[in-house]
C-alpha cells in the first residue's frame, strides 16, 4: 500500500482516536469541531485533517482542558498547544498519542522530546513494552484501515529501531557469559519486519548470551553457513508475514532435518503467523511463543 485514505466513517474515528462516536457527534453539534462530509444517503464520513484534529482535540481533553476552552482555540493553536503540552507529558497514554502525532505530521522532534520525557521516568526496556508495543499494534490497525501510508510506517519504524541499536551498541563491547549458547537471529525469506526481532535481540544480548543478528530475508539454505561453525545453537525467528499459512509446517520440517536433527539446536519462533502451527505436527525442538516476553522468560531460565 502506498497511498492514504482520505475518508472515514465515524466508528473508524472512534477506532483510531478512541473517542466514543456518540461524543464526536456532540462536539461537531454543540461546538462545530469538526466539520464532515455527508454522501447522498446522509452518511458522515471525514477526511485525514478531520483525523488529527481529532486526536489533538482528544489529547488536550484528556489532558484536562474542557471541552468549551478548546473549542475556543483558533485552529492554527491545536497542533502547537498539544505538541507543548506532549513534551511535559510523561503517562503511557499521553505518549502514545504523541508518537502518532509525530508519525502523522513526520514531526521528528516531537518524536524525540516524548521520548526523552518518558527516558527521565522509565527505562528502556519498560518504554519498548509499555508504549512501542501498543503503538505498533495501533500501527497495524491503521494500516488496516489505510490511515497511513509506507512513509509514515517507516518514519515511525525507523526511529524506534534507532533506540533499540543505541542500547544494543553498549551491550556489544561486554563478553557474553562463559558456556552461553549462540543465539541466532533471522527472519525467514521474503520477511522484512524486523523491528520485533531487533528487540529480541537487545534482550536476549542482555541476558548474557552471544548472539548473532542476520536481520530480515534469509534463505533457509543460507543459515548451514553458521550452522558449520558453532555447536549447540539456538535459532529465533519472528513470523510476521511469511512463510505463509499453507507452507509453514513444510518450511518448519525442513528446516528441522537441516538444522535440528541429531543435533542440541532449537528453533523459537514468535509472530502472528505461529498461530497456523499445528501443536501436534510441531518438529521436535521447535517452540513458539505468544509474547516477546514469554520468549526470553523462557532464555533467562536456561542460563
Amino acid at each position: 500500500m502506498n497511498t492514504t485514505e482520505n475518508v472515514f466513517s465515524i466508528k473508524d474515528l472512534e477506532n483510531l482516536s478512541g473517542v466514543k462516536a456518540h461524543t464526536i457527534r456532540i462536539w461537531e453539534k454543540r461546538y462545530n469541531l469538526l466539520q464532515p462530509k455527508r454522501s447522498e444517503t446522509n452518511i458522515r464520513h471525514y477526511d485525514l485533517h478531520n483525523l488529527q484534529k481529532l486526536l489533538n482535540i482528544s489529547f488536550l481533553n484528556n489532558n484536562g482542558f474542557k471541552i468549551s476552552k478548546i473549542a475556543a482555540l483558533d485552529e492554527s493553536e491545536l497542533a502547537p498547544k498539544t505538541r507543548e503540552l506532549a513534551f511535559m507529558g510523561k503517562n503511557d497514554s499521553q505518549a502514545i498519542v504523541a508518537f502518532k502525532l509525530s508519525m502523522l505530521n513526520f514531526d521528528q522532534t516531537l518524536f524525540y522530546n516524548t521520548y526523552n520525557r518518558l527516558l527521565e521516568e522509565k527505562s528502556f526496556r519498560s518504554i519498548f513494552y509499555e508504549i512501542f508495543i501498543p503503538l505498533i499494534c495501533d500501527l497495524g490497525m491503521l494500516w488496516q484501515t489505510n490511515t497511513i501510508s509506507s512513509s509514515h510506517e517507516h518514519f515511525l519504524t525507523v526511529h524506534i529501531k534507532q533506540k533499540i541499536l543505541v542500547h544494543i551498541e553498549r551491550l556489544q563491547s561486554t563478553d557474553p557469559r562463559p558456556s552461553t549458547k549462540t543465539v541466532v537471529l533471522y527472519l525467514p525469506e521474503n520477511e522484512t519486519h524486523d523491528l520485533g526481532l531487533l528487540f529480541i535481540n537487545y534482550e536476549i544480548l542482555s541476558l548474557g548470551y552471544h548472539t548473532i543478528f542476520l536481520g530480515e530475508n534469509i534463505p533457509l539454505d543460507n543459515l548451514k553457513h553458521i550452522n558449520k561453525l558453532y555447536d549447540d545453537i539456538i535459532y529465533v525467528s519472528y513470523f510476521t508475514i511469511k512463510p505463509s499459512d499453507n507452507e509453514i509446517h513444510d518450511y518448519l520440517d525442513t528446516f528441522s532435518k537441516q538444522y535440528l536433527a541429531s543435533t542440541n539446536n532449537s528453533l523459537k519462533l514468535i509472530g502472528h503467523k505461529t498461530r497456523y502451527i499445528n501443536p501436534k505436527n510441531i518438529p521436535k525442538h521447535v517452540m513458539s511463543y505468544d509474547k516477546i516476553e514469554d520468549l526470553v522468560k523462557d532464555m533467562q531460565k536456561r542460563l
